[in-house]
């Protein structure tokens, strides 16, 4: 279940940013967000505490929060 779960949220995430990409990669989250949401996210110790920050600014962020934790 769990596995259908992460995939399900991939395949959400991916329809968000209409494009593929791997929501583990830091270097492609951040390009993702700034350039197809135009969301530039704070500067924190980690990328996670800057995407917990960002959470309202589009729900694209929760869900790669959700993907990333359930790693």
């Amino acid at each position: 279940m769990i596995h259908s779960t992460k995939e399900f949220l991939l395949q959400r995430i991916c329809i968000f940013a209409n494009q593929t990409f791997d929501p583990n990669s830091d270097k492609q989250v951040v390009s993702l967000l700034k350039s197809r949401f135009n969301i530039r996210l704070p500067q924190r110790r980690s990328i996670n505490e800057s995407l917990s920050s960002s959470v309202s600014d589009h729900e694209i962020v929760q869900l790669i929060l959700k993907y990333r934790a359930m790693a």
